[in-house]
């Protein structure tokens, strides 16, 4: 077996280069379980480009400089594909681990993208929308001369920081620069207002993945489920990060699953309600209040990062990496940890976590659906067919058909409480929404199959490495490189 890469250490690191360092390690230690012809894991463990750009915008009557980067880890597969987040603390390293992950998670659930990822080091919250739309295309027009956007090459999406609003003013910037490329324009982003080529849930796609992901998990007979319980039914949760994706994985584990969401954790402190939080009245409060804290329906606990250590059955970290880490592994109470958000657990918390019984569904698995259904998306773009436009009213009459047969054949009304359901054809939200589910099912059917062939590989984290690194490399051997 070849001997595994080791990444040169970047000067001055921070806490991202520890970000990437324990990316790298999940690599490595995959890497001992997989025979790869020498140089290809080296190959396929490296990224293969960064740029920075750095650029200037005129507001407030001055010049601000702005710097940004775009990290492409793989061209294994293209178009590559991966978000550009907005935060005042991000860098290099940040987004080289986030388009290793990438890679990697385009990979495991079999869509047909490379990895990548992109940043612009920004508090977003410092400027009106004017002025980010300004600093926005600003940065799209640097992208494109480096041909880091269009659809066919480089295709960006939301991440932290970033929604339908910045994607759409992307995608004009390269509509307005590619004149002749109107055709597939709309395909250079994904994650769009409908109005603009976007896709029926896609802003729940991730949130909605974590649910997908938990239920695969609890419904197969070969995990330890959940204290044997076979679904979520009063199970509590805590939740930390109420953005996009904790917010919508929480609303529909509570109103959907029947789990208690007993805290929802935020940078500047957790409300907590033992019998469960009502989520989209705390998230309209957020709305109204910039803030969870002071939610009349849980008590509030300022400035106390100590939420995700409080005891529940299932935890679900869905804000930074790094959230579980060596130094407060050991005060975390959950039985099984739901990495909603990218690299939350670090490699050595995750040993630790294991070592006390700790199940781990790894990100690589967990939060795929926003890529999932960014796929979707972008196929949609491309063929210029809304989804189910050539078969809704067909299954119309067919279902309809067979109402009315049984009907005939027992002499009684269908059922009118779900008449209206059986009867409808399918709108784009319904498909996309199945599309995802049956990506998520068999996605954790390959890993769960996977570790029941090679138990060696101890967890759900390794197996799902093991998996998409077999068919990068299938891939890369494929093409002769």
């Amino acid at each position: 077996m070849n001997a595994i890469p080791q990444r040169e250490a970047h000067v001055g690191q921070t806490s991202s280069a520890g970000f990437l360092e324990s990316v790298d390690q999940n690599f490595r230690h995959a890497m001992t379980f997989l025979d790869l012809p020498a140089g290809l894991s080296e190959r396929i463990m490296q990224c293969n480009s960064t740029y920075t750009v750095r650029f200037g915008v005129r507001l407030r009557g001055r010049m601000y400089s702005f710097i940004g980067w775009r990290s492409v880890h793989s061209e294994h597969c293209e178009p590559v594909k991966g978000g550009i987040r907005y935060a005042s603390n991000a860098d290099a390293e940040e987004v080289e681990a986030l388009a290793a992950l990438m890679t990697l998670k385009c990979s495991l659930v079999d869509v047909p993208f490379g990895g990548s990822k992109g940043a612009l080091k920004i508090d977003p919250r410092e400027w009106t929308p004017q002025e980010l739309e300004r600093i926005t295309r600003r940065f799209t027009q640097e992208l494109n001369k480096r041909g880091l956007i269009g659809p066919g090459v480089n295709v960006p999406a939301p991440d932290i920081g970033t929604g339908e609003r910045e994607m759409a003013w992307m995608m004009d910037e390269f509509r307005r620069a590619n004149p002749t490329d109107v055709i597939n324009a709309r395909a250079c982003v994904t994650g769009k207002p409908l109005s603009k080529g976007g896709i029926a849930g896609r802003t729940e796609a991730t949130g909605r993945g974590v649910q997908f992901a938990i239920q695969s998990y609890l419904r197969d007979p070969r995990t330890a489920g959940l204290n044997g319980k076979r679904d979520l039914k009063g199970a509590a949760v805590i939740v930390q990060g109420f953005g996009n994706v904790g917010y919508h994985a929480a609303k529909f584990l509570s109103e959907e699953d029947g789990a208690r969401v007993t805290i929802v954790a935020e940078r500047d402190g957790y409300v907590a309600n033992a019998d469960g939080l009502a989520i989209e009245a705390l998230k309209q409060h957020q709305i109204k209040t910039g803030s969870i804290l002071g939610f009349e329906g849980a008590a509030s606990f300022l400035g106390d990062m100590t939420g995700i250590e409080q005891p529940c059955d299932v935890l679900i970290p869905a804000a930074m990496e790094n959230a579980i880490h060596a130094g407060n592994a050991e005060r975390i109470k959950a039985n099984l940890v739901v990495e909603a958000a990218n690299g939350p657990v670090t490699f050595e918390a995750d040993k630790f976590l294991r070592t006390r019984g700790i199940t781990i569904l790894p990100d690589l698995y967990v939060n795929a659906g926003g890529v999932v259904v960014s796929y979707f998306e972008w196929v949609k773009n491309l063929t210029h067919i809304p989804f189910g436009l050539m078969e809704r009213r067909r299954r119309e009459r067919r279902n309809q058909t067979i109402a009315a047969a049984l009907e005939r054949m027992t002499g009684k009304e269908f059922p009118a409480d779900i008449r209206d359901e059986f009867l409808e054809g399918g709108a784009e939200i319904d498909l996309v929404r199945s599309g995802l589910e049956d990506v998520m099912r068999s996605t954790w059917g390959r890993i769960a199959d996977l570790i029941e062939q090679q138990p060696e590989l101890g967890d759900y984290r390794t197996a799902a490495y093991v998996a998409s690194i077999r068919q990068i490399a299938d891939a890369y051997e494929a093409i002769g490189i």
